[in-house]
């Protein structure tokens, strides 16, 4: 296989321009159009657990709903049919996340009775959150040339923020269907009513404690009951407050899970909340040495041979092969070689 120049890229045809040119203006366009379509289902998924307007805007969510899953399951098929291997792409970790992000709607749509009541097929819709990371590859052509990039401060906060809107959409959201689905609206009425059937038939001893004729929820894990002043996590919007506290600091504040998985997600919310904070600390320190001292937001001293190699590599602009056979060129050699990609 030769090597490809921007020449050959842009004799494409549109559509595969579309899923397999990063460099293109239609890539662009379309992965601007679908991180879009992302930001505005997480959205309208964390609205929709609002129990007040999930009543009141129902066809407007069901209708985002479509719209987004249309479109993912366009670029589902579209990055399917221009992969160079299909089954590899379809046992991939992003071909599985761009799959289970349009399967449960679909499933919902042929047989909306079977499958309403499954309520793990609404927790996977928000692996679709993950497909935000994507948004990470222009970023990267930027950082490493491929696109010009004025601001490189710019594109650094770029990917902080993306990072930090997908754990916290993740977070949150996997925080409120663990534990705060125990204590939501369906499951306290259908608790309360087998509780109130379940007294009909095995009558409380005389002189019962007010609280025992009211349902509380337990904690599948740990058997322990979820007391009625310790339902924080009531909609994702409300689960935000705790999991932007918990990233931010070694605490949860005034909002804290009491279940066992509820607790596995803070920790590893705490764990990501130091990465990111790592993160964040590295731009600013990077911005203070432009800033303060003019030096530059890049280091050309410190790109190496190897590391440009592999990242041509990754951005698929080479094969494996050739980026070994690059490696055994003279420096010269090379570099006439990367100008004419």
């Amino acid at each position: 296989m030769g090597y490809q120049s921007v020449s050959d890229y842009q004799n494409q045809p549109v559509l595969e321009q579309i899923f397999t040119n990063p460099l293109s203006m239609n890539f662009k366009r379309w992965a601007r159009l679908i991180n879009s379509l992302i930001f505005i289902s997480c959205i309208s998924l964390a609205l929709e657990t609002i129990d007040e307007y999930s009543n009141t805007y129902t066809q407007l969510f069901w209708n985002i709903e479509l719209t987004s899953v249309f479109f993912f399951t366009l670029d589902y098929l579209g990055n399917l049919y221009f992969a160079k291997n299909r089954i590899k792409y379809f046992f991939s970790f992003w071909g599985l996340v761009d799959l289970i992000s349009i399967l449960p709607t679909l499933l919902l749509i042929l047989n909306a009775n079977a499958v309403k009541g499954a309520k793990v097929f609404r927790v996977l819709r928000m692996l679709r959150v993950l497909r935000v990371l994507k948004m990470a590859k222009t970023a990267v052509l930027e950082m490493t040339g491929a696109v010009k990039s004025a601001n490189p401060l710019k594109t650094n906060l770029r990917i902080y923020f993306i990072a930090l809107f997908a754990v916290t959409m993740i977070s949150s959201s996997l925080m409120y269907f663990v534990e705060g689905d125990l204590y939501s609206t369906d499951n306290m009425t259908a608790g309360q009513a087998a509780l109130d059937a379940d007294h009909k038939i095995h009558p409380l001893p005389p002189g019962s404690p007010p609280e025992a004729s009211i349902y509380a929820p337990l904690d599948t894990i740990s058997g322990n009951t979820v007391p009625a002043d310790k339902h924080f996590f009531t909609s994702i919007p409300a689960t935000m407050w705790w999991c932007i506290v918990t990233l931010t600091t070694t605490g949860y504040g005034d909002m804290f899970p009491v279940t066992f998985g509820g607790r596995i997600i803070a920790a590893c919310t705490m764990l990501l909340g130091l990465v990111l904070f790592g993160l964040l600390m590295n731009i600013v320190g990077k911005s203070l040495m432009v800033f303060l001292f003019g030096e530059s937001m890049t280091d050309d001293k410190g790109t190496t041979k190897e590391h440009a190699i592999s990242m041509l590599i990754s951005l698929k602009l080479i094969e494996s092969h050739q980026g070994t056979h690059l490696l055994d060129l003279p420096e010269e050699e090379l570099k006439a070689k990367l100008r004419q990609l």
